[in-house]
């Protein structure tokens, strides 16, 4: 396009040094020459004014030029300014919000995700994988593990695990994971049972080594650990099965109600969450989540693929015939963005703006002028055509005169 408008330029130029020539054979050929003049002063004047806006016209210091580079940490300031006024205030989101069907619109796309929309889905995923990928990492994983981090900190844990634990006993769940727990000591006991030999030989006086009483006092032993714990798993009514259970609904009631129970759990928590495991954990995370996510975005046929990609699809057509869960989604939809804009707006907001400050001049014009370049060429054209016309008015009327 820039090549069209300066080859249009060009033509202008050589249209008048030849409608110079043929004026004096005819007073008509005046209109070309007015034409082509004032096509050649629109098209200089509108080269000027977007050239402007990018660069220095031809290098030259002129006052008010190269606009976008020497202003683009203004240019950053007013970006976020508009995300935050016109998209991450509460109000705005409800309102926005209140018409969309979020759970039919995506029900389409989940139930056909290559359908006619291929072309749109697959720029918008393009743009957002280069968006993701040139936003500041650190301080997005930052966000990401800090809200992680936070949900962390503010879950009542101990109500929670009692209530697990509790739906667990009363419907027999817990039973594979008690049998599986005595089948592992018998396990354990069976690989260190010559140490246990060892301790019982060591603890034994003379008198019952040279009897020979410690080793009978070791099999008793064994023999009585394998078959305690072989009777456990067997049979169902054992009282150390019953001990086991009443344990386990003991310290699932403790967990709700008794205070030193949770204290004792907000306390394991805290230490948890204070471990530099669990910032490392965090860290793996982030990253294996921002890799899939990217995978997702810039393969998203792959990503619906198979058995997933049919689950997909049903979900995607049950919200799109199913009225209850759609009034679910959407409710869900408007209160999670709703609160997302509450509490993190002012965040993305910075993250935006210290993300383009951070570009250098060059970054910050190629990218603009990739996205709007092609219709700043069209002003050009524009401006050469209508200039040529203005001047065929102005040489009309002055001939009239």
């Amino acid at each position: 396009m820039r090549l069209l408008a300066t080859g249009l330029l060009v033509a202008m130029a050589g249209l008048f040094l030849l409608s110079r020539q043929l004026v004096p054979l005819h007073p008509g050929w005046g209109y070309l020459r007015a034409f082509a003049e004032a096509a050649m002063v629109g098209g200089l004047a509108d080269w000027f004014a977007v050239t402007a806006l990018f660069r220095r016209p031809l290098g030259l210091p002129i006052p008010h030029t190269a606009i976008i580079p020497e202003n683009k940490d203004r240019i950053a300031d007013t970006m976020a300014a508009f995300l935050r006024d016109n998209f991450l205030t509460s109000q705005v989101v409800a309102r926005r919000l209140q018409t969309l069907d979020a759970a039919r619109l995506a029900g389409q796309f989940l139930a056909n995700p290559r359908g006619s929309e291929s072309r749109l889905r697959d720029g918008a995923t393009s743009l957002l994988a280069d968006v993701l990928e040139s936003l500041d990492q650190e301080k997005l994983g930052g966000l990401a593990k800090g809200a992680v981090r936070t949900q962390f900190e503010r879950l009542d844990l101990a109500p929670l695990l009692g209530q697990m634990l509790g739906a667990m006993v009363a419907d027999g769940r817990h039973m594979p994971l008690v049998e599986s727990g005595i089948r592992k000591a018998a396990h354990i006991l069976e690989a260190n049972e010559e140490m246990i030999r060892a301790m019982i030989h060591e603890r034994a006086n003379a008198l019952m080594r040279f009897a020979r009483l410690d080793e009978r006092l070791a099999n008793t032993i064994l023999d009585g650990l394998y078959k305690l714990l072989a009777e456990t798993v067997v049979i169902p009514d054992h009282p150390l099965r019953v001990k086991i259970e009443e344990g386990l609904q003991q310290l699932a009631h403790d967990l709700v109600h008794d205070p030193e129970m949770r204290a004792r759990v907000e306390r394991m928590k805290g230490e948890i969450l204070a471990n530099p495991a669990f910032a490392a954990w965090l860290d793996a995370l982030w990253e294996r989540a921002r890799a899939r996510l990217l995978r997702a975005v810039r393969e998203p046929d792959g990503a619906l693929s198979g058995q997933l990609g049919t689950s997909v699809a049903e979900l995607g057509r049950a919200l799109q015939h199913d009225p209850r869960l759609q009034h679910l989604v959407n409710r869900f939809a408007r209160r999670t963005l709703v609160g997302v804009a509450t509490r993190y707006g002012s965040q993305i907001v910075r993250l935006v703006s210290e993300t383009v400050r951070r570009w250098d001049a060059r970054t910050v014009t190629d990218r603009i002028e990739g996205a709007v370049g092609r219709d700043l060429q069209f002003i050009r054209i524009n401006g050469t055509l209508v200039g040529g016309l203005v001047g065929v008015a102005i040489h009309a009327i002055d001939v009239a005169l």
